[in-house]
């Protein structure tokens, strides 16, 4: 024996996809110290990639073994699987989650020139609306696989900008849809205050989802191109005005605005409005000026952890993983009672709530607090939705005494939602995802995959000739008419018919 020890604990295997040509690789799972690893290596460009996936080996092994659960499908898959993941979305039947919240990108237009913007929208698109009967199309391929679609986002570009965006709003409220979000930069918001007292016509089971940088000057200029300020405070206002249900959202980048995690949970508690914050590393997709993966990236773990550090409100262990999708969400309660606001999910004891091996969920054999911790750790909630299941939950929870006037103004929920791009690329993962979005042809994608391959121009110039690779390799499940028209379409065989 040679006696030599590799420096770092051999945890899983992995297949991603190289971060330079996006095809599929090999990788393996390391634990060096307290950090977990994706080490993979590209058999077709020789690219070798070592990337950080958790700064928390622990949490990371966590979300892998405890907090899992059985998939939930959807009613119907959309494609066939024949290239195999990811160059088969969406869904495909390989895809073990249905949609939790699906999005709907109503224009390409938007008021901001954001240097990060995923979907490269902006002023100059102005004429990038899609029309009202394109996208009651798109709404009723969310119900045929939804049924009762969880939530459906209306997005952009920036939506309020649409002119039919009331019209899209009443399509939404004329389908079973549990609930709906609007994701808004807020200056329309700001500006107009009628505009937000119409919005407020449409609760409950209606939230803003604001665009929420930062408190600060800076990271506002690099993030979205304008000192926004003034205009989310006044959007705020309007939006206190009517008790409209928001949701502050913040796009992080390391070494620009993450030390401002907790300065903005403070923030957001002093707004009635304000029923949560959600975290989102930013991603390596569509524009993304001024951003250095080596050096700008944040996993979940981290984000998490400078929660723990800098919130007065909330601990590192009020942070769960979300079972439907754990490496990529993690989730915390609490409620506001009287002025004070009391973690919840800290009184969920991993020694206690969550024991056994692997991936054995025991909830001190009280399989009723079990569902309805399982319930309400769920994407699928709307703050008023979150509400019924968060005092579900309390009358399991004696310590912790219920509100005589509970609602959803009680409700307060933190989250963390880390995208995966093609550095952080897990298929396990991918497969797992339920954040998705309606494609112009009324496919239903995985977001993360749909920045990656099939937004825009990418399926044709990207995955296309992934595809045709794959179709020439044998690697395809194709019907005899696609093989021959592959093989058609090559130099040989075209000069062969010709000869013909």
């Amino acid at each position: 024996m040679s006696g030599k020890i590799r420096d770092y604990l051999f945890y899983d295997s992995a297949t991603s996809v190289c971060s330079d040509c996006l095809r599929r690789t090999e990788g393996k799972i390391i634990i060096q110290e307290n950090n977990v690893y994706m080490d993979k290596l590209c058999y077709s460009c020789a690219k070798r990639e070592k990337v950080l996936l958790s700064d928390d080996a622990e949490y990371y092994r966590r979300c892998r073994e405890v907090y899992v659960k059985p998939s939930e499908m959807p009613e119907r898959w959309n494609t066939p699987m024949k290239y195999g993941c990811p160059y088969d979305c969406g869904l495909c039947p390989s895809h073990e989650q249905h949609s939790c919240l699906t999005l709907i990108e109503v224009t390409d237009h938007c008021n901001l020139k954001c240097p990060i913007c995923y979907a490269d929208s902006g002023p100059e698109r102005k004429e990038d609306y899609r029309t009202l009967e394109h996208i009651i199309e798109m709404l009723d391929a969310v119900v045929e696989n939804e049924l009762e679609p969880d939530v459906i986002q209306i997005s952009g570009g920036e939506p309020t900008l649409h002119p039919n965006f009331f019209e899209i709003l009443d399509a939404v409220r004329e389908r079973p849809v549990q609930h709906l979000m609007v994701n808004t930069n807020g200056i329309r918001i700001a500006n107009e205050p009628e505009f937000a007292a119409r919005l407020a016509e449409y609760k409950p089971g209606f939230e803003l989802y604001l665009q929420f940088d930062s408190l600060e000057k800076e990271p506002l200029m690099r993030l979205r191109g304008a000192d926004l300020r003034e205009i989310r405070r006044k959007a705020l206002e309007n939006l206190e005005a009517h008790n409209v249900s928001t949701t502050l959202v913040v796009t992080l980048q390391k070494g620009l605005n993450d030390h401002e995690i907790g300065e903005i949970i403070e923030y957001a508690l002093s707004w009635n409005c304000v029923r949560g914050v959600t975290f989102q590393p930013i991603q390596e997709a569509g524009r993304h000026e001024d951003y250095d993966v080596s050096k700008d990236r944040l996993t979940l773990s981290e984000v998490r952890r400078m929660i723990g550090e800098q919130s007065a409100t909330f601990e590192i262990e009020d942070m769960l993983p979300v079972p439907c999708h754990p490496d990529s969400i993690s989730m915390a309660y609490a409620l506001r009672m009287g002025g004070t606001t009391v973690p919840l999910t800290r009184h969920i004891d991993d020694e206690t709530l969550l024991a056994g091996p692997r991936s054995t969920i025991q909830f001190e054999q009280d399989q009723e607090l079990k569902s309805k911790v399982m319930s309400l750790l769920s994407t699928a909630h709307s703050p008023d939705s979150a509400g019924h299941s968060l005092a579900q939950l309390l009358c399991c929870l004696p310590e912790l005494e219920m509100p005589t006037q509970f609602s959803y103004d009680n409700v307060f929920r933190i989250i963390i939602m880390d995208f995966i791009d093609a550095h952080s690329f897990d298929l396990r993962s991918i497969k797992k995802t339920c954040v998705h979005i309606v494609s112009p042809d009324l496919r239903i994608i995985p977001f993360d995959t749909y920045n990656m391959f099939y937004r825009g121009e990418l399926e044709e110039t990207i995955l296309e000739p992934i595809r045709r690779e794959l179709g020439l390799a044998g690697m395809a499940l194709l019907t005899p008419e696609e093989k021959r028209n592959l093989l058609g379409n090559l130099p040989m065989a075209q000069g062969e018919v010709a000869d013909e």
